[in-house]
């Protein structure tokens, strides 16, 4: 095969690369919308089909032209226009998006936040997991070879920012997600994460949604979050996967008569440590966040230099928390990716933003996002992105 041809068989490579990737790059999109569940799953089978049938239709249609460019010195001009086109657009297209993934990777650390950030895992042994697997699927699960759905991460992360107050350094936030109580785990898993942020005698209990994700589940919330209690309350806020139950105000008075205190949609002054802050509830693009005039009035009422905090099921969200001035906003939603590869780290992610924001901590002024793997999941497989409870230590920038 001399120059030519290599060159040509590149291109082709590159094509269905690119052809993939930005199928890869819809996905992500499209699970970052506000839309019924059912129209985004029939979305995502459509797109699936169309995924794999147009490299297939266009083999078989023109699998003469696209050979004879590939292996035998083809040219361009030999080939149909409106592959050409195709062609072109994917490349160029592919090229622009692969840019950003790889401008974004967590190798870089770009636009990440000034943290210090240590981990310890808590492994599942075989009768951690016969006490967290509940039924035969979730069992087979937890065999699969580097499957970490068991594994805990105790990340204990110290976030400073520019506007804390001094009555504040120090202060500690257990900040829970993506609990996703699909009936697969037994209460248990759960019940043990709390156990966990307890001893750590935290604060503040932060929860950013996806609690429930079928109706017989919510029947557990007392038995688990009832015990999570802090001086300064416990504060949650529901996410995509709740709106899956028949009644997602179920959940909010479950949480309620559980202890917990409903900040979705809303934006209030709230007590730290006797320190007056704004705590804020963002639940979009699913639910409500407050709207702009209800941030102006409760702002209105305190100090220009209060802390503000805002609790957002999607890191999404960053934008509309710079525009009012958050000084620090906890999120989950992503997942970590469900997955992470090797230094590239994750490829899926259901944002607006594919997988920028996948999990870590982040600055862009005046906000530093924090945002969390979560700790459970539909999918009952994590690969190199294990659960994670997140201890937040909240210091005073130098």
């Amino acid at each position: 095969m001399d120059f030519e041809n290599l060159m040509s068989c590149i291109l082709v490579i590159l094509t269905l690369i690119a052809h993939f990737g930005l199928r890869l790059t819809f996905y992500n999109r499209v699970n970052s919308l506000g839309w019924p569940r059912k129209r985004i799953k029939l979305v995502e089978k459509i797109a699936f089909v169309e995924t794999w049938m147009t490299p297939l239709v266009i083999f078989a249609v023109f699998f003469p032209a696209v050979s004879e460019f590939a292996f035998t010195n083809g040219s361009w001009r030999e080939l149909p226009a409106g592959l050409v086109i195709y062609s072109v657009l994917c490349l160029f297209l592919g090229g622009v998006f692969f840019a950003l993934w790889l401008l974004w990777r967590p190798i870089f650390g770009v636009q990440h936040a000034d943290v210090s950030r240590t981990s310890r895992c808590i492994a599942a042994d075989a009768n951690a997991t016969q006490r967290y697997a509940q039924t035969r699927k979730c069992q087979w699960s937890s065999r699969v070879p580097c499957n970490q759905m068991f594994d805990l991460a105790i990340e204990n992360v110290e976030v400073r920012l520019p506007g804390l107050p001094e009555s504040l350094e120090g202060y500690r936030i257990a900040h829970l997600s993506d609990i996703h109580l699909t009936g697969h785990f037994t209460p248990n898993f759960m019940t043990d994460v709390i156990g966990h942020a307890l001893d750590w005698q935290p604060e503040l209990f932060a929860l950013t949604g996806d609690i429930v994700d079928v109706q017989q589940c919510i029947g557990w919330l007392k038995q688990i979050f009832a015990p999570a209690r802090a001086s300064d309350g416990s504060l949650f806020i529901l996410g995509n996967h709740d709106t899956r139950v028949s009644e997602p105000d179920e959940v909010r008075r479950e949480m309620i008569e559980a202890g917990w205190t409903d900040v979705g949609g809303s934006a209030l002054k709230h007590s730290l440590r006797q320190t007056d802050v704004l705590m804020v509830g963002n639940e979009a693009p699913w639910f409500g966040r407050p709207s702009d005039s209800d941030m102006t009035a409760i702002a209105s009422d305190l100090p220009t230099d209060t802390l503000k905090i805002c609790l957002s099921h999607s890191p999404d969200q960053y934008d509309w928390a710079r525009r009012h001035e958050i000084d620090f906003m906890m999120c989950g939603h992503t997942h970590g990716g469900q997955g992470r590869l090797p230094l590239a780290g994750p490829i899926l992610s259901p944002s607006w933003h594919g997988s920028r924001w996948a999990s870590g901590d982040f600055y862009r002024a005046p906000t530093t996002m924090h945002v969390s793997r979560g700790l459970g999941g539909v999918h009952l497989l994590r690969i190199n992105c294990r659960p994670e409870l997140s201890l937040i230590t909240l210091r005073r920038s130098n």
